[in-house]
Formats: structure tokens, sequence, C-alpha cells
């Protein structure tokens, strides 16, 4: 078992409380809907998570109303997609959105364990470098993404979680040709 579940259902069942037990077992929100509207101001719906990959879809017109509504782009958790990707302590969840035509609409660092996470992958200037950014973009720590020193590996690792998961999700889901 766990160490860290064995951990808490001991000091659970002595009485304890266990506070955010949810980010501790790596629980991601099966629908973020106030974080999706902020990744897609226009939209009129989202989609519950789909597999293949798993993703939420966003509309502008409610595909309960109009069955043929396009999605304006797509949202997932990076660590869903790639979850192998692991930063100098453990895994980086980043909730990231996409348009249609291959742009990022945001990012949102939701969860980490990473010792120098808050003065790199914390602040809001992190996250906003990633605004409108092409997934043909390199992504590459100290060239199109701001470097932080003594947190090259979590940089690193959080910018290709991004750039490969977005990439996965335009790969299963766009044209080659609608990617700007």
């Amino acid at each position: 078992m766990n160490r860290l579940l064995a951990a808490a259902l001991i000091a659970a069942s002595a009485g304890a409380v266990v506070l955010d037990a949810q980010k501790i077992f790596g629980f991601m929100d099966p629908m973020p809907t106030a974080r999706l509207k902020q990744l897609f101001p226009k939209a009129a719906a989202f989609t519950p998570r789909d597999k293949d990959p798993l993703h939420f879809t966003a509309y502008a017109v409610d595909p309960a109303v109009n069955p043929s509504a396009k999605p304006m782009g797509f949202a997932f958790w990076t660590q869903e997609i790639m979850p192998e990707e692991l930063a100098y302590h453990g895994s980086i969840h980043m909730l990231v959105g996409m348009n249609s035509r291959g742009t990022l609409t945001g990012v949102f660092v939701d969860h980490h364990t990473e010792p120098y996470g808050w003065f790199s992958i914390e602040p809001p200037e992190f996250a906003a470098q990633f605004d409108n950014k092409s997934i043909r973009d390199p992504f590459i720590v100290g060239e199109d993404i701001d470097a932080t020193s003594r947190a090259t590996i979590t940089l690193r690792s959080a910018s290709r979680a991004i750039r490969d998961s977005a990439r996965i999700i335009a790969k299963a889901f766009l044209s080659p040709d609608a990617v700007r």
C-alpha cells in the first residue's frame, strides 16, 4: 500500500484530521468549470473529461442545443497526458487550454511538490508566458521560456509537460493545416 495512504489512514483512525488529502494523492478535479471558463471565457459549454487522450472540450455553442457545434478548444491536465514527466521532486499538475488553431489559451499550475516552485512555477508570470503561444514554438527554457536560477529542472519539466501534452492533444484533434 502507498506509504502516504497508509499514514493518512492511520492518522484518520487515530482521530487526526488529514488536510487536503485529495492533493496528497494526486487528485485532479474531474470538472474544473471555473478554471475552464477562465481558459475559454466565450465558451457556452464544456464536455466532461473524455478519453483518448483525456481532455475537456470547449464549445462556443452548446452541443446539446446544436449537435453540429464545432469545438472552440480543448483543455487537459498535463499529468494525465504526460504522467512520466517528472520534475525535480515529482509531478507538476497543470491545467492547460488550447484553441482549435493550436494556440495556448492559458495554463494553471494546480499542484506540485517542487522545493523551488514558489519562485519558479507558482508566480503568475510563469503561466502568463504561455498565453497565445503556438504549439509549434520550441518551449525551451532560456530561449522562449524565461529561466530562473536554481529551478532549471522544474522549469524544463513544466515546459516539456505543457508542450508535449499540447502536441498530443493537437495531433489527436486538430488538422495540421489548422495549427498556426
